[in-house]
């Protein structure tokens, strides 16, 4: 099959610096991924710069159910976007994204994403991705603090362990 050539068979072998994205057992968000024709490419599968709509999409989603952030208070950017492809998606497939937050700083954070597809009642991992989210005053143009009140709510929502 032609598309086999584009996918690669081995574990993209990673350096020493580098944070693995967990498993699917540790993720608490999870959502659908509607996809649209136009996020196909001439291939027949979804565009690579797509996953990263799809990226933003999710993390959407997560933000308003679990942290339920102040965007009149205080913005965020993306210093920083990555990602793992490992399975093409095609229109009929049925996708599905994970997104959690592994690592919160004074002011940024990370996210993780895992899409997944359906295929026999199993999922299978599509990609893996990982952002920098900056909290961002845009008054002064510069990062700011990550606000205690969306911080706790990370903590809380991803029970993770306070330094």
């Amino acid at each position: 099959m032609f598309f086999k050539s584009f996918w690669r068979k081995k574990e993209k072998s990673t350096d020493k610096k580098s944070v693995l994205v967990g498993h699917i057992d540790t993720f608490k968000y999870k959502t659908n991924i509607e996809m649209r024709f136009a996020d196909l490419d001439m291939m027949g599968h979804v565009n690579n710069a797509v996953y990263f709509t799809y990226m933003e999409i999710g993390r959407t989603k997560y933000w308003k159910h679990a942290i339920n952030w102040d965007w009149k208070t205080t913005g965020v950017v993306i210093g920083q976007a990555s990602i793992d492809y490992i399975a093409p998606i095609f229109l009929e497939d049925k996708v599905s994204m994970y997104v959690r937050t592994s690592r919160i700083g004074n002011t940024s954070f990370d996210l993780e994403y895992l899409i997944v597809k359906d295929v026999n009642g199993k999922e299978v991992t599509c990609s893996k991705g990982k952002t920098v989210c900056v909290a961002f005053d845009y008054g002064s143009k510069t990062p700011s603090a990550i606000p205690d009140k969306e911080r706790n709510k990370m903590i809380a929502f991803e029970q993770l362990e306070t330094t």
